[in-house]
């Protein structure tokens, strides 16, 4: 490969330093990571499998793609992927360019961290995902917030109903209630979250209170359907494991808001979070069913990717989740949130 003033047709004068030009990787006339680079191109090809694909996670029409590859394998003189009308498949030169480029976007990011992003000024793009609901009504305003104290992020906010893949989306994070849905993620507590059954004060005046787990069978549950879970069927933890237990109900939805709206409604039992039940538990339009049973806990976290080190800007981004939800809301009180529970008052004279 030609350096600078000799690949121009000139020798290199006494003291000059000369200047290696990278044409082939595109690092002229500076280093480029943003997702046009042929090395982020052709690791997303290798994590999709497909063109359009990669194509679509870039921003780039399907024959941009095409032509891309076509000028990438034209390059090294051999064939990078081998193509069927389905998918594509890497060749072993594949392989071994994939594995190169993710390393050397790797180190770009490491050196972009390091020399152009601080605590105080992060840098460069944030790609972010969270659940529909939970995104667009809580997530959203503090995406809107953050973006305003730290003007040179660039964020890409991706709402989803399931779970994304964070390493094949290329997301630096994902915000979700619930389990760890990957061991090759790392994950930190933005808050704790306990669940609950619930009922409005009406429904149990006209059907009764359940007095133990069994006593479900005969009421009307709403069922709240989310991703793949069994319809209807119910866990709580007793002597340190998971019991079930088959609900019966005439409404349903996989809408948090929509369910939740028709316990208030007076519908039936439904199971939900603290952080969407307090308010209306405190204010009396809810009550506790069987408050002593205890469900799996549906706590808020932010899950990241474990193979490489989190950004100045991701880091940045959690640590101002962290202090958002120090004290999201006033933890119900189990003891006074149950019918037939004493409720505090005014002492009378």
């Amino acid at each position: 490969m030609a350096c600078g003033a000799a690949a121009m047709g000139r020798s290199i004068a006494p003291g000059e330093r000369p200047i290696l030009h990278l044409n082939s990787f595109h690092f002229l006339p500076k280093v480029r990571t943003d997702s046009t680079t042929d090395f982020e191109f052709f690791v997303q090809l290798a994590k999709l499998k497909s063109l359009s694909g990669a194509a679509r996670s870039l921003g780039l029409t399907p024959p941009a793609a095409t032509k891309r590859l076509g000028i990438l394998e034209e390059r090294f003189g051999t064939r990078l992927v081998n193509r069927t009308t389905r998918s594509v498949s890497l060749t072993p030169e594949g392989e071994t360019y994939a594995r190169y480029a993710a390393q050397i976007l790797d180190q770009m990011r490491e050196m972009e961290d390091a020399i152009a992003g601080t605590p105080a000024d992060p840098h460069g793009r944030l790609r972010i995902n969270a659940t529909l609901g939970f995104g667009r009504t809580t997530i959203a305003p503090l995406v809107s917030e953050f973006a305003k104290r730290y003007p040179h992020v660039d964020i890409q906010f991706v709402v989803t109903d399931r779970p994304v893949d964070l390493v094949e989306g290329a997301f630096d994070m994902a915000i979700r209630f619930g389990e760890l849905p990957d061991q090759r993620l790392r994950a930190r507590r933005l808050m704790s979250n306990r669940r609950f059954l619930c009922a409005s004060p009406k429904y149990l005046e006209r059907h009764g209170v359940p007095q133990r787990i069994a006593d479900l069978v005969k009421h009307r549950c709403i069922i709240h359907t989310q991703n793949d879970d069994a319809f209807g069927v119910w866990r709580f933890v007793q002597d340190d494991h998971l019991e079930t237990l088959k609900v019966n109900g005439s409404l349903s939805s996989n809408d948090g808001d929509i369910v939740l709206r028709w316990a208030l409604d007076g519908h039936g039992i439904l199971i939900r979070s603290e952080w969407d039940l307090a308010k209306y538990i405190q204010s009396g339009r809810l009550s506790l069913v069987l408050p002593d049973v205890v469900l799996p806990s549906a706590d808020l976290f932010v899950y990241y990717p474990g193979q490489r080190n989190e950004s100045t800007r991701a880091r940045t981004f959690i640590d101002f989740l962290v202090k958002h939800f120090e004290a999201p809301f006033v933890p119900v009180d189990v003891s006074k949130a149950a019918p037939g529970r004493k409720r505090p008052g005014r002492a009378r004279n």
